[in-house]
């Protein structure tokens, strides 16, 4: 994860120590030789993911003279891609991002005990299906159970207490939706259950200093976009209970006149939820130097 960015670039590598140094771990070593039980931690996986986002775009502003103000016309990102996407507009420096995401892990996974919530995705539902269904698999338990990420069109997460969760695969049949899938993840992300997660994150993005960004950022919250750097600071709290609205922010795109994405380092997964909600984007990923060293040449 990275490694081959780090191998081909100084300025990757630079990123991954000045993470390393700012996290006081060895994050860098974790992500390239594992042991991926340790990796895939909450606290490790998210500064992780923004690392091997930002190498990327600190190689592009380093060696093709990258500038978001000049190339991009907003930037977003999907849950904790919403810091690295900050990040990459210069709101957040790139060391505080890190130690807000590794906050933010901790506090996420800290905030509900093992086993008491869990998440569902929900295939071949459309939005106004899934709400019907958590609303159903919530009265039913008596639980909590809510709509947590509006992926794209018939990818739809919910999440909630454990016993809702496990409702799901019953209501869905009722509703004519495919198919209920429970998740692997450790908490019950993005629902109301995060509460003491958002209270500590609200700690903890008040010690850091929030810049305007170059361009202004797509808010998950909202599915609006935001510069302002007291409202970025107030709706990432929201955003630890609240909504991922990625397909309205994605819908919203072509009202800025954007009619290309990029992708920087997500292994292609945002860029097939963008295809599903609107065919027409053009879609670049940036996941290996060759894609780098292809889309520097159109700058």
């Amino acid at each position: 994860m990275g490694k081959a960015l780090a191998e081909a670039f100084a300025p990757a590598r630079e990123v991954f120590q000045e993470i390393d140094e700012a996290l006081k771990q060895n994050l860098s070593q974790l992500m390239w030789e594992g042991p991926e039980a340790e990796l895939v931690l909450t606290e490790n996986a998210q500064p992780a993911i923004m690392a091997a986002s930002l190498a990327i775009i600190r190689v592009l502003e380093r060696e093709a003279k990258l500038d978001l103000r000049q190339h991009a016309r907003l930037v977003a990102g999907h849950s904790l891609g919403e810091y690295s996407a900050l990040a990459a507009a210069g709101a957040f420096a790139l060391a505080d991002a890190a130690r807000l995401l590794k906050a933010r892990g901790r506090a996420m996974q800290e905030a509900v005990p093992v086993g008491e919530g869990g998440m569902s995705a929900l295939l071949g539902a459309e939005i106004a299906q899934a709400e019907e269904l958590a609303k159903q698999c919530a009265s039913a338990t008596g639980g909590v159970c809510v709509v947590a990420n509006d992926n794209a069109p018939g990818q739809v997460v919910i999440s909630g207490s454990k016993a809702a969760i496990d409702k799901a695969p019953d209501v869905a049949k009722a509703l004519g939706i495919k198919r209920a899938m429970a998740l692997n993840v450790s908490a019950p992300f993005h629902s109301p259950l995060m509460k003491p997660a958002a209270a500590r994150m609200a700690e903890e993005l008040a010690k850091v200093t929030v810049g305007p960004p170059a361009v202004p950022v797509m808010a998950n919250v909202t599915a609006a976009q935001v510069s302002e750097p007291d409202t970025i600071r107030a709706l990432l709290v929201e955003q630890i209970t609240a909504r991922v609205r990625w397909r309205e922010s994605v819908l919203a795109f072509r009202s800025f006149g954007i009619e290309t994405t990029v992708e920087a380092g997500g292994s292609k997964v945002l860029t097939g939820m963008v295809k599903r909600i609107d065919k027409e984007l053009a879609t670049v990923t940036l996941d290996t130097p060759a894609d780098i060293e292809a889309f520097a040449r159109t700058l």
